[in-house]
């Protein structure tokens, strides 16, 4: 990976203020340099992890679905039956659910939520950008006091949830939430147009809901836990399997959209190519590594990466490490961990 890479990695992860990392910002690191890149800049919280951490605890725009939501705000208890199969994603029971009541709002990209970190970023008609990113409650208090850094902070409350609004410049504003189920969220404006009163509008209406209500409003694309198999099936369909690979672990990554699902399976088989590579080297093996070098070649061929390639980064950082195999100067196992997420 380029510095110029690893360099966008760490301003992706608070674009504001990119000059140091500390608090919170240390300890999830490794998380924020195995984030797959997208060509298109947005706003995000310091540490969301995508590559290397994946509930869908959500925020989501859909108020067409919003009905019978009570009037606390509260997530309701009772879940329908329309969609069991997702309920096996603990977290979307358990997490605070949010979503905006507004119409001309959609989701974009979903990613994360295999634990407690997770990123959805929508846009408007407009183009606005407007983003939320969950984290583990006992980071809080670190990303607080580095926030302390950008500005005062300001009383506010989102649906009954009370946090602090920080300003970064005239048409950047993000609100922290207080703990509560064990995560935090961060929410706050990302790209377009905005200035104090539209952004302060578009917090009004933001909402709880229950779960069934914020499950119908996922975007059709989405890979949650029981769509996986189905999805690795088609990523993998024109990719060659490394030798004992087991497609059983490409499980667990949370909910994702196609670009970060496509990412997971397609680094995961990339990293154990060129483990393959280097253990066919250093056992002599030719026929192994001639293998693994065939298959790292064609990864230039496959399918997903190259439906990706136009959205983002990711493509060209694998792509790097597979020529780089092929010619005798395979990546350190930290930089395949920290490109790749192969830990």
């Amino acid at each position: 990976m380029s510095d110029e890479q690893l360099d966008r990695l760490v301003r992706d992860a608070d674009p504001y203020r990119a000059d140091h990392l500390d608090g919170a910002e240390q300890a999830l690191l490794e998380e924020i340099m195995s984030e797959p890149v997208r060509k298109t800049s947005r706003w995000r919280g310091l540490a969301t992890a995508v590559a290397a951490a994946a509930a869908v605890t959500g925020v989501l725009v859909a108020s067409a679905v919003i009905r019978d939501r009570p009037e606390t705000g509260q997530a309701a208890p009772a879940v329908t039956e329309s969609a069991p199969a997702l309920l096996q994603f603990a977290a979307s029971e358990k997490f605070p659910r949010l979503l905006i009541d507004e119409p001309g709002w959609k989701a974009t990209h979903v990613y994360g939520f295999a634990g407690k970190d997770g990123t959805i970023a929508f846009e408007d008609k407009t183009g606005r950008a407007f983003e939320m990113n969950w984290y583990a409650g006992e980071h809080y208090d670190g990303y607080y006091k580095d926030r302390l850094e950008v500005s005062p902070p300001e009383a506010t409350v989102v649906d009954g949830w009370k946090g602090a609004r920080f300003t970064y410049s005239a048409t950047r504003y993000a609100i922290m939430l207080e703990p509560r189920d064990g995560v935090f969220v961060e929410l706050g404006t990302s790209s377009g147009d905005w200035n104090r009163t539209s952004f302060d509008q578009v917090v009004a209406h933001i909402k709880r809901v229950d779960v069934d209500t914020f499950l119908k409003a996922l975007p059709p694309e989405v890979v949650t836990p029981d769509r996986e198999d189905e999805a690795a099936k088609k990523v993998l369909a024109d990719m060659p399997l490394p030798p004992h690979f087991d497609v059983a672990t490409l499980k667990g990554f949370g909910a994702n959209d196609s670009y970060q699902f496509g990412a997971k399976v397609t680094g995961h088989i990339a990293c154990a190519w060129i483990a393959e590579w280097k253990r066919a080297k250093a056992a002599g093996d030719k026929t192994a590594q001639q293998k693994a070098t065939d298959a790292l070649r064609g990864s230039h061929q496959w399918k997903t990466l190259n439906d990706m390639n136009a959205e983002g980064d990711y493509p060209e950082a694998l792509w790097e490490y597979a020529d780089r195999t092929v010619a005798g100067n395979p990546p350190t196992t930290e930089e395949l961990n920290q490109g790749l997420g192969c830990s």
